[in-house]
């Protein structure tokens, strides 16, 4: 499904190299149907180089990618590429050789698995259930660099699987060898042959980026496995034991400092944990997790996010590999599971798997720490409740029919005076290749703590409310619009979401239309987008109003272009205020080494500290640059400005610097280096807020990943504060290392 904007708490996925809006593009014409293809059984294990000499793959079933389905719509593919695929009792087997025309402008660069950027890419998609609903996404680059993610009708989720490959470049293009173990997959349960969604890609980015493949594709037709070929075979393979032991060893210190600016500089405990994670595939189709004691330190620190007039609270998405694995088992069009509300587990277990048309996740987890975030109409706040919680969710799913699905969603976290409780059912219809129906409707049962009720005004005792979402969408290759309602009441509570507002009513309604590039057109595809949206509170005042138009243009240097002006109808804190605003963004990768974009929006906004109107403007702007084969460095940069009648009000602004030096696709040395000003006019606010204050974070990480669960991670990480009174003086340091063993049995 499409996403339109929906500012109010609407989940969004991250954008990726390759996402499922790239990889499901196709033409308006009518599809053939799927054809079926045999895969061979050939006992013969390779030796993963990237270099096809075993005598294996000549008979191997093989196909050429003859289709560039992107841009261009099912027009000639622009340079050859040859697949091979086959297996043996427990390893599927794929190998590409992608000739060039031109060999020199193949672009390639070592980086961390999951990140080469805008390379040459070759992939394989498998719909391992068949259910056209749900698929993995294997890609590789010259350089053997990984990237895996499991894809669904409204984006990716991140997953780490452990599979060897292999790629080298030669004189007439390159070539790349997959071995992926079915211990890796999940797949029917069966004893006889299976029938599985396959399609083969290529990306292809020159002065433009484009994208080929091994069938023609319908862009009017919402559903993209249900085109792609389906592959028999697999009678009897096995994903053998099934068993992964991960044990941890993290030691940590850290100093802080408590006094500023002139208190010591404290030395900290050094600490020492064992953790362990478990995963048992105790049939094809079902995954037991259990993890106990685990670490989730982030060594991946979060962008940073500007919060000076933010009234809501902000998403970060989750970067800690017991959540991730299956985390799109338990999605659903409301956020009603953010696994980042669980801040400190001591331990959990997670089963997630499908049998037939049923599909299931459940996963218990004990918290030691209990995060709030308390919802409102116009702005949220947040707590922390100084106990443990146990937090369960269940999630089942059904697909009736082909195009189907219908589910069911329970959550409930529990501590010693709090309860929160929400169950809901929700449905996914594709009522035609054209139209889909998504919708969801929810009720939560609440109780906070005595203190909570107190501080935060909340009802006491225990409270009920509900919330429901519906969206329609039609979609073809040029025509689209869509028309959206959503509600919460003002006690609905989703303690282990991220739904930060409630006491709402929302709808929205929109139209485009795109055009597509012919062989003359200078550019790659154009939309233009309108759409209004209004917001009031469940009592009929008006929270946001807004009417928007948009044109979208893609075109050479992969440049991607977007302006958006929008008249906008606020209503805070009693007050309505008009303004008008727009927002332009531009990016292009002029080349295979560099990558700049640039955002700008300005107009009316709400001081939402002091309820009243003002006027803003916002930059951000940044890049990468790789220097040869092994450098990366990527700066970026934000500011806002923003003024009122009496004057000047804030400026905030954020830097950051992230360099590597990437050895070989396991092992890396990066540092990150980010910035935070935030000054005010204290004499325009009542809170008596300082002028200014600033941050700087900074860490120095060295990496060495033998798969995604087998590290090494070796870091000093630290952070300084300054205000107009003194400069900047550091606050905490901290030195860690961890190392994890995969043992797969």
């Amino acid at each position: 499904m499409k996403t339109h904007g929906n500012r109010y708490g609407r989940k969004r996925s991250r954008a990726v190299v390759v996402s499922a809006a790239l990889i499901s593009v196709g033409s308006g014409l009518a599809a053939a149907e799927p054809s079926v293809h045999t895969i061979p059984r050939i006992d013969e294990r390779m030796t993963v180089d990237g270099v096809l000499d075993e005598a294996a793959w000549a008979s191997a079933w093989s196909m050429t990618l003859d289709y560039e389905v992107e841009p261009g719509e099912n027009t000639p593919a622009l340079a050859e590429t040859e697949v091979f695929v086959y297996h043996d009792q427990s390893r599927l087997y794929v190998g590409f050789r992608a000739q060039d025309p031109n060999p020199t402008a193949i672009r390639a660069h070592l980086s961390d698995r999951d990140n080469f950027g805008p390379d040459d890419a070759v992939g394989i998609v498998l719909d391992t259930f068949n259910d056209e609903r749900r698929n993995y996404l294997f890609m590789l680059n010259p350089m053997g660099v990984q990237f895996d993610t499991i894809e669904t009708m409204d984006g990716h989720t991140p997953w780490d699987g452990i599979w060897t490959s292999g790629a080298t470049i030669t004189e007439s293009g390159w070539s790349a060898e997959f071995e992926i173990p079915f211990s890796t997959l999940r797949f029917q349960r069966s004893e006889g042959p299976q029938v599985w969604g396959f399609d083969a890609v290529r990306l292809y980015p020159r002065n433009l980026s484009h994208q080929m493949g091994s069938f023609a594709r319908d862009r009017s037709d919402n559903c993209y496995l249900c085109q792609a070929h389906k592959i028999e075979g697999f009678a009897g393979v096995s994903p053998g034991r099934n068993l992964e032991v991960v044990p941890t060893l993290t030691a940590s210190r850290t100093d802080t400092r408590n006094e500023l600016p002139d208190g010591p500089m404290e030395a900290g405990d050094s600490e020492f944990d064992l953790g362990a994670t478990l995963r048992w595939g105790f049939t094809p189709n079902l995954t037991l997790s259990a993890t106990l004691n685990p670490d989730f330190s982030q060594v991946e620190a979060d962008a940073l996010q500007l919060s000076v007039n933010r009234p809501f609270a902000i998403f970060y998405p989750e970067l800690r590999p017991f959540f991730m694995e299956g985390a799109d088992f338990f999605d659903t069009t409301m956020n009603t599971v953010y696994t980042r509300m669980m801040r400190n587990p001591a331990w959990g277990l997670k089963l997630t798997g499908k049998e037939g048309a049923h599909t299931v996740g459940v996963y218990v987890v004990e918290d030691d720490a209990t995060n709030i975030i308390i919802p409102g109409s116009d702005s949220s706040a947040y707590t922390s409740l100084e106990q443990s919680n146990l937090a369960t969710v269940l999630r089942y799913k059904v697909d009736a029919g082909s195009r189907f699905t219908l589910g069911a969603l329970v959550t409930d976290r529990k501590g010693e005076d709090y309860l929160n409780r929400v169950a809901g059912i929700d449905g996914d219809l594709r009522v035609s290749p054209r139209d889909r129906i998504v919708a969801q409707i929810l009720t939560s049962s609440t109780r906070y703590p005595q203190q909570v009720v107190d501080d935060f005004d909340q009802p006491s005792g225990t409270f009920d409310d509900w919330a429901a979402e519906a969206v329609y969408v039609h979609d073809t290759r040029t025509w689209e619009w869509w028309a959206a309602y959503s509600a919460a009441g003002a006690d609905f509570r989703a303690d282990l979401g991220f739904m930060p507002q409630v006491d709402y009513r929302y709808g929205e309604i929109g139209g485009g239309y795109t055009w597509n590039a012919t062989e003359t057109s200078w550019y790659s595809r154009m939309q233009l987008l309108t759409k209004v949206a209004h917001t009031v509170d469940q009592s009929g005042f008006l929270l946001f109003h807004e009417d928007v138009v948009q044109l979208t243009v893609e075109g050479p240097l992969q440049s991607h272009s977007v302006i958006r002006p929008s008249r906008v109808r606020e209503g805070y804190n009693g007050q309505e205020f008009d303004f008008n605003r727009v927002r332009l963004h531009v990016c292009a990768k002029p080349n295979g080494h560099s990558h700049l974009w640039i955002n700008l929006e300005g107009g009316g906004k709400v001081d939402y500290d002091n309820t009243r109107a003002g006027d803003f403007f916002n930059i951000d702007l940044g890049g990468w640059y790789r220097v040869g084969r092994h450098f990366y460095i990527e700066p970026g940069y934000t500011r806002e400005r923003m003024e009122v009648a009496e004057g000047w009000l804030y400026t905030t602004a954020i830097g950051q610097l992230e360099a590597s030096w990437q050895f070989n696709p396991r092992c890396f040395i990066r540092a990150i280096l980010q910035y935070v000003d935030n000054e005010f006019n204290p004499d325009l606010y009542s809170d008596g807020r300082g002028p200014e204050d600033k941050n700087l974070f900074a860490q120095l990480l060295f990496s060495y990943k033998l798969n995604p669960r087998t590290v090494l991670f070796v870091g000093y990480s630290d952070n300084s504060a300054a205000t107009r009174d003194y400069g900047f003086t550091k606050t905490d340091r901290t030195i860690f290392a961890k190392i994890g063993y995969a043992w797969v049995l």
